[in-house]
């Protein structure tokens, strides 16, 4: 009984969490649009860079004071693009602008992401999508919603009818990534019905979560990329697993996420 209890008393105390940490995705959304509309011009890296770092730096300081007053004792993951296991205990992993360079060239695919992760399983999460208002969540055990309505993976059983989707993890990547990616993107044109690439993430894996896209995957990646859409996706429905169909963690050096009916086929182009 007192067993039941506690169980119950976590589950609510992270469903008003979430709806906390929804409060704090959008007023970071609304910072951050205030600063969209005209492409941001840089001759080095190191301008760009700078770039970059304006956005974060406007966004997390709305998001880190308001997020570290709901978790006090959880950690605060200092760089989006780590990847890796987290120590055990709670932790903040948060992209302050999730497709920073797309606000920079004044692309409409940005979005800010915060999840909270438990001994290494995302429990919730919140992403807003500033220039369009939605704002996707999901809930460890408890479904994942668009604006509140369920979401739900697509029902497609068949590779040769999907549109499946990939990400470039970063810049810079080694050699031998970079050519995975390529010889992945080949395999899919020849099984999947279109293949769309394009950077966030967490963009293409809010689509599979809401059923308009079959799968995604990605080779590499950070924890901020993945572990939103990867709780997104499961709670809608899917099947999230490295590329070859193992389990996926943080540590995996592939990504998949994609529906039921599709998995299978997918892991077996992925892993040619």
């Amino acid at each position: 009984m007192s067993e039941t209890l506690q169980t119950t008393d976590v589950a609510a105390s992270d469903a008003d969490l979430l709806g906390q940490t929804t409060i704090a995705v959008h007023a970071a959304g609304s910072a951050l649009r205030e600063g969209f509309g005209e492409v941001v011009r840089y001759q080095t890296r190191e301008e760009l860079m700078r770039a970059l770092a304006a956005n974060d730096d406007t966004a997390l300081d709305i998001l880190r004071p308001r997020l570290t007053r709901l978790r006090p004792d959880a950690g605060w993951v200092e760089d989006e693009l780590d990847g890796g296991a987290l120590p055990p205990g709670e932790w903040w992993v948060v992209d302050p602008a999730e497709g920073n360079v797309n606000h920079l060239h004044a692309l409409p695919e940005w979005a800010v992401t915060a999840t909270l992760v438990r001994d290494n399983q995302p429990v919730l999460t919140a992403v807003h999508l500033p220039l369009t208002g939605e704002t996707y969540t999901a809930l460890n055990g408890a479904g994942a919603y668009l604006d509140g309505r369920p979401l739900h993976v697509s029902q497609t059983a068949d590779l040769g009818l999907s549109i499946v989707a990939t990400s470039q993890a970063r810049p810079d990547e080694d050699e031998k990534v970079v050519r995975r990616v390529g010889s992945s993107i080949t395999a899919m044109l020849f099984d999947a019905l279109v293949v769309r690439t394009a950077v966030p993430a967490t963009l293409h894996l809010l689509n599979v979560a809401a059923g308009r896209i079959d799968a995604f995957w990605q080779f590499a990646g950070a924890r901020a990329d993945l572990l939103p859409g990867a709780l997104l996706v499961t709670e809608a429905g899917g099947q999230v697993s490295d590329a070859e169909g193992r389990p996926w963690t943080p540590q995996s050096e592939s990504f998949l996420a994609a529906a039921p009916g599709v998995h299978a086929e997918a892991v077996a182009t992925l892993s040619r």
